[in-house]
């Protein structure tokens, strides 16, 4: 496929499927409701972080934290202390994650936000010459303090990043479904969140032939995005992936417009 038909093919999935109508079950569905931006990237970061397994238990989880962080959270983050989260917490669970990693999660974001101002200034201290690798290296060492979480991955051990790349689609795109709101970040730089939805779209793209998941693929099929749309390489993420996350719609239905 020509590039200018790929363009075409993606451009014409975007005006279809790019609709809020059509975020549910997307835990995107919780950062949309909330205007003011220090709510939004703590909301956004909590859900995303969270975005592992069925997507009814994240939903479920996603809204058991957003009941105790309440209607403003970033005036919860930067009152709560870390006995009282911890006691909130005590008897989540989610997967793999207990409450008291959802709590360290909290309170490193609680941290960088002290120290920094914001989760998007912490990112823009650690990038490099644009870098957003470097910038997520070192968010993720600000909010974890330089320790290994199943919640944040680094792109250190090579992870795909796929829910702190999802995290920064939404806080750094603004459109009729990304709702944006750190202006500093340039969307040329994010990296497409990585999935086996997709790994599979990627492949069925032409964009990679990789064997694995993992942060070189996530890159390769960024670099295939980026040739038809070299200013916002991850436009079209959400449109396509809702073929494989909704009940409605399979990856073969993709195929079959290909």
């Amino acid at each position: 496929m020509t590039d200018y038909k790929l363009k075409d093919l993606l451009e014409r999935v975007y005006k279809k499927y790019n609709k809020p109508e059509l975020i549910s079950p997307d835990p995107l569905q919780f950062v949309v409701k909330y205007k003011n931006t220090a709510d939004k990237e703590i909301v956004g970061m909590i859900a995303s972080s969270l975005a592992y397994g069925r997507v009814a238990q994240i939903l479920k989880s996603v809204v058991r934290i957003l009941e105790i962080t309440g209607a403003a959270p970033s005036v919860f983050v930067s009152e709560i202390s870390g006995k009282k989260l911890r006691h909130l917490l005590k008897n989540f669970k989610h997967r793999f994650n207990t409450g008291d990693d959802v709590a360290d999660l909290i309170l490193g974001i609680k941290s960088a936000r002290k120290k920094y101002g914001s989760l998007e200034n912490c990112l823009l201290a650690g990038m490099k010459n644009q870098n957003i690798l470097s910038g997520m290296v070192f968010l993720v060492d600000e909010l974890t303090n330089n320790r290994q979480s199943y919640l944040l991955p680094s792109p250190q051990k090579n992870s795909a990043c796929k829910r702190l790349n999802l995290f920064l689609r939404w806080m750094v795109r603004k459109d009729a479904v990304d709702p944006g709101g750190w202006d500093r970040v340039p969307k040329s730089s994010l990296i497409i969140p990585l999935d086996t939805h997709m790994y599979k779209i990627g492949k069925l793209l032409g964009f990679t032939k990789r064997k694995q998941a993992n942060l070189k693929t996530a890159l390769e099929i960024t670099e295939g995005f980026r040739r038809v749309a070299p200013s916002d390489p991850t436009r079209y993420d959400f449109a396509l992936t809702r073929f494989g996350i909704r009940d409605d719609m399979t990856v073969d239905d993709l195929a079959k417009m290909i």
